[in-house]
């Protein structure tokens, strides 16, 4: 299973873009703010993970209580997961799904999440690669 981020709405504070899985649009991302981290220091809970490829496991998160989609091997960032959330106060550097159907925020984030976390842990048990792409 291929997923790819696509940032498109870079912003001061937060950073929308769009998960497509397979090649097919599935739904808005919102993220930190994005920097260059060869130029610029990362801010704790408030800097987008860098861009690149990254492998994706599904697994238990003791922060939330349940399985969720983990990035592995992220350079300076541990425990980046694929979450619900509305705004970017809600990331730390993760991931966030839903609709953008308000500036800066999402809905339907844990409906969208849920709905990911089945295709992502169908994948998984099949015994597909999965990966992430920012781009």
């Amino acid at each position: 299973m291929k997923l790819r981020v696509e940032r498109l709405w870079k912003k001061p504070a937060y950073t929308v873009g769009r998960l497509f899985v397979d090649g097919k649009f599935f739904c808005n991302t919102l993220e930190d703010t994005v920097r260059d981290l060869s130029n610029e220091k990362k801010v704790y809970g408030k800097t987008a993970i860098p861009y690149g490829e990254y492998k994706v496991v599904y697994n238990w998160s003791p922060k939330f209580g349940r399985n969720l989609p983990r990035l592995l091997n992220v350079p300076a960032f541990e425990g980046i997961l694929i979450h619900p959330g509305n705004t970017a106060d809600d990331s730390a550097g993760c991931i966030l799904v839903g609709k953008n159907t308000e500036v800066g925020r999402l809905t339907e984030s844990r409906y969208t999440s849920d709905k990911l976390n089945v295709l992502i842990e169908d994948a998984q048990r099949r015994g597909e690669s999965i990966t992430i792409e920012i781009v």
